[in-house]
């Protein structure tokens, strides 16, 4: 039997019919303060202001196909159902988690009924990333005629969990996490709904949304659950409301998107030789569960690539804070991960043997088999000294300073420079020998 389609969630709870009194009472908060217009959907003005993109849309009368691609509790389904009234289309909701392709069709077919009886449609599909690619592409035809106007909505950066055929039918529109003032007016409006103040402290106040952490939904549950205590509470402080409250994990996936985000904002904040940024998101990327081997594997990376010769105690520091760690364990070994990342942050940077390696790598392919030049290569038989093998080789130990100047590349291949140290750190000094270096050899050849 065809499952039915699941209606999907709202920030503000499912469109109710007419209730009464007391089932008007009984019904969550969240569901109470639900917007009844675009203008009372709140954080995204970037969208809904004057001058936003759906506001310019529905001026035009022209309402595109949508990707809306936010966290949770932003308003993503709100905003569906509610383009969907300005723009005078049938709302049908789908829930990606719970609809199959038998669900998709009876949708496509009601629409085109619809469409024939001069009717348009909106289909919503939440978690349209849950739907595989044959699935998604499903949704091609129906959009292209205009049976549709989709609108999808999704935690997962589209780039990744969405077809590009489909994307190239659709317009994504970010959504973002609720700010302070945005949670702010979602709390005034639920004591205005209760009638009463939420039993708090300002500082426990600032630490409800802290707890939040962008999502309107679950803030405005945790404001439903402190509205239940008997009138005459005592404000709560900070500690008196935690114990109350479970705190809310962090939004962390180590497989997905926001676990490249934090440790990019980590790299490039010891890039940008940023300690205090850096020892945040790597406590962010630890309080969200990350493996700190992955973190230490990274960090050494960095280590190679952005501190080089510029620090060389970088790279066996980190190898040494690498091993501290796995001796040590959780959560002692941190630490040693911690002045890590302090020292690469601080140390002066150079990706000049980076760059190098790259340039050489691609001499190397571009060169194919070139031979060495005879002088430098050994003669262990007799006929190959009699080839010419390791004459004229100078001994660069008895030559004058150390240095013989000779060539070292192969003969039909003109000198290159892979290698161009910067001024920073310890390969200032590399860059002064190497001018030294290059100076007698220029000598060299004019002798």
């Amino acid at each position: 039997m065809a499952r039915s389609p699941a209606p999907a969630p709202d920030l503000f709870g499912d469109i109710s019919t007419e209730a009464s009194p007391a089932e008007e009472a009984a019904r969550p908060l969240a569901d109470r303060l639900r917007p009844r217009t675009l203008d009372q959907v709140v954080g995204q003005d970037h969208m809904l202001g004057e001058e936003g993109a759906l506001s310019r849309m529905l001026a035009r009368g022209s309402l595109a196909s949508l990707i809306l691609w936010g966290p949770p509790g932003v308003g993503k389904t709100t905003i569906a159902r509610l383009l969907a009234e300005a723009a005078g289309l049938r709302f049908t909701a789908l829930s990606a988690v719970f609809s199959g392709v038998a669900d998709l069709k009876r949708a496509f077919d009601e629409a085109r009924a619809r469409k024939s009886n001069g009717q348009g449609t909106l289909l919503f599909v939440d978690e349209i990333h849950r739907f595989n690619r044959a699935q998604q592409d499903g949704f091609l035809p129906v959009v292209e005629d205009g049976t549709v106007t989709l609108v999808g909505a999704t935690t997962e950066n589209p780039s990744f969990a969405l077809n590009g055929a489909l994307l190239s039918r659709c317009q994504v529109l970010v959504l973002k996490r609720l700010d302070d003032a945005a949670l702010d007016l979602l709390l005034a409006r639920a004591e205005a709904e209760t009638g009463r103040a939420l039993p708090l402290r300002p500082e426990a106040r600032a630490t409800l949304r802290a707890m939040a952490d962008g999502d309107g939904r679950y803030l405005l549950n945790m404001a439903e659950q402190l509205s239940a205590l008997p009138e005459g509470t005592a404000p709560l402080d900070t500690a008196a409301l935690s114990a109350l409250l479970a705190k809310r994990a962090a939004l962390y996936d180590k497989d997905r998107e926001e676990h490249y985000n934090l440790i990019s904002a980590l790299h490039k904040s010891m890039r940008g030789s940023d300690p205090d940024a850096a020892l945040y998101w790597f406590a962010r990327m630890l309080t969200g569960g990350e493996d700190p081997r992955y973190i230490a594997r990274r960090l050494t990376r960095f280590a190679a690539e952005d501190v080089g010769m510029a620090d060389p105690r970088a790279l066996p520091l980190a190898i040494a804070a690498w091993e501290t760690f796995e001796r040590m364990g959780s959560p002692e070994g941190e630490l040693a991960l911690a002045q890590l990342v302090v020292h690469l942050a601080t140390a002066p940077k150079s990706n000049a043997v980076y760059a190098a390696f790259g340039a050489a790598m691609r001499a190397a392919k571009e060169t194919g088999s070139l031979m060495p030049p005879k002088h430098i290569l050994n003669a262990p038989t007799k006929l190959m000294g009699e080839l010419g093998y390791g004459s004229g080789y100078e001994y660069d130990h008895d030559a004058e300073e150390g240095f013989s100047g000779q060539d070292y590349f192969p003969e039909e291949m003109r000198r290159p420079s892979f290698y161009r140290p910067t001024d920073r750190g310890a390969e200032a000094a590399i860059a002064e020998r190497m001018a030294r270096w290059d100076a007698l050899r220029r000598k060299r050849r004019r002798g």
